[in-house]
């Protein structure tokens, strides 16, 4: 460009803006798990700071909230409520945000007792990867089997399992093969397509956002190289079109009197413009007329984006109904074959009734039988059972008052999955994933 030449801002700050959208799209979720003193919230906090998540006066409360020892107690980032501090430990699901450059993160922070396990699976059931920490000392414990069960039942596609408080274990290296060989044995029993572990010190940053020299045997990337490269894009399924309706939009001004859009977030697949779709449960066919973004008209919509979808046919569609393709429809059920975990105290009993919210519907239901218990433990079933307490997950089968449009969670996260609620008090008591019918 010359000298005499005029720099067009606005032209600039369009292209930056562009950068920046295309770079947010880029979201990982992130599941952390961990026994207590594995020391998860430090490394959380140690992820924050580095990061340059963390405000200069929130550090600085930290800082005198340490009472002046050789190191700054990151972990009291992290660990909001103040019977979290008081106890030292994190009792609560909270979900953290923090960015670079390439990647915006999504982090749900979840507690590592036995008696949190529902936490554990509310946190980890939207999450791309999980980390599990290990501490370097302990090895694996029966709470890193259970994590790393929860995950792979949850489906969660990548893992990471942390080695912590290396330094403690003057970074030893035959103590990081014993638990990384541990943990592979371990993980070829799940259903683990993905597995990595890493050395770190989160109390010293060491392998957590660069590459240590104390560990020169350790030939991988630091954690958040690899949180910000790993691939996830593929993990999406672009395959089953699914499209729960949330909302039909028809505007009330004479300007738009002619519009009638369906609303709502594309589960799985593409849709795009032409494109012939079938609407369930009326099982009418027709085609696309054209999808409207947050912005205006779009040729095409995918996995995870909020969109509104015209039909070319005026149909009668409504909340609750599924767009999808007719050569590749989900199975239209009332009977439900599922992985529940139970939420509540009082226990998940046969007959019981309860109702169940699937993507945008919700129907009634009755609890036909509870096949068995998993023991998160050992793996074991114990079919003897009877009923579900309060952070078991067993079998149940329910007998829904209305179909409902489903898939195996193993292929769709989102039209395999559902949540029980108490229609008495209106409370989430239960969440479910589908599986294949015995």
């Amino acid at each position: 460009m010359s000298a005499t030449q005029p720099v067009d801002l606005h032209s600039a700050a369009a292209e930056q803006a562009h950068e920046i959208a295309v770079a947010r799209k880029d979201i990982l979720r992130i599941a952390t798990a961990g026994s207590v003193d594995d020391g998860k919230s430090t490394l959380i906090g140690r992820l924050l700071y580095d990061s340059k998540a963390v405000f200069e006066d929130q550090y600085e409360a930290v800082e005198r909230a340490s009472a002046g020892g050789d190191y700054v107690n990151l972990a009291l980032l992290t660990d909001g409520l103040r019977a979290e501090r008081e106890q030292g430990i994190t009792i609560d699901v909270a979900y953290r945000y923090f960015a670079t450059p390439r990647r915006t993160f999504i982090l749900a922070d979840t507690p590592g007792h036995v008696q949190y396990t529902r936490n554990m699976v509310t946190g980890a059931s939207t999450a791309d990867l999980a980390i599990v920490l290990v501490d370097a000392r302990k090895g694996m414990l029966e709470q890193s089997r259970r994590h790393a069960f929860l995950a792979s039942l949850l489906r969660v596609p990548h893992l990471v399992v942390a080695v912590n408080k290396m330094d403690l274990v003057d970074w030893s290296e035959q103590t990081f093969e014993a638990i990384r060989d541990e943990f592979t044995a371990f993980a070829a029993k799940l259903d683990v397509p993905d597995l990595t572990v890493v050395p770190i010190s989160a109390l010293h940053g060491d392998n957590v956002v660069r590459r240590s020299e104390h560990s020169p045997w350790y030939e991988g990337s630091s954690l958040l190289h690899h949180l910000e490269h790993v691939h996830v894009a593929s993990d999406r399924n672009l395959v089953d079109v699914r499209f729960p309706v949330q909302y039909v939009i028809r505007p009330q001004s004479d300007a738009h009197h002619d519009y009638r859009g369906y609303a709502g977030t594309v589960a799985s697949g593409v849709l795009r413009t032409g494109d012939e779709v079938q609407v369930l449960p009326s099982g009418l066919t027709t085609t696309i007329a054209g999808i409207d973004g947050p912005r205006g008209p779009i040729d095409e919509a995918f996995a995870p984006m909020a969109v509104t979808v015209r039909l070319a046919d005026d149909l009668d569609v409504s909340r609750g109904d599924l767009i999808c393709r007719p050569s590749n429809a989900p199975h239209v059920t009332q009977d439900l074959d599922a992985l529940v975990s139970w939420m509540t105290d009082e226990p998940l009993r046969p007959r019981q009734r309860l109702a169940v919210k699937h993507t945008t519907r919700s129907v009634r239901a009755v609890v036909k039988d509870v096949q068995y218990r998993l023991d998160v433990n050992t793996l074991h079933r114990q079919p003897e059972a009877g009923e579900l307490g309060l952070n078991d997950i067993g079998r149940v089968r329910l007998r829904t008052t209305q179909p409902l449009f489903v898939d195996e969670y193993a292929r769709n996260r989102v039209t395999g999955r559902f949540i029980l609620v108490d229609e008495a008090t209106n409370a989430t008591v239960g969440a479910g994933m589908l599986v294949p019918g015995s």
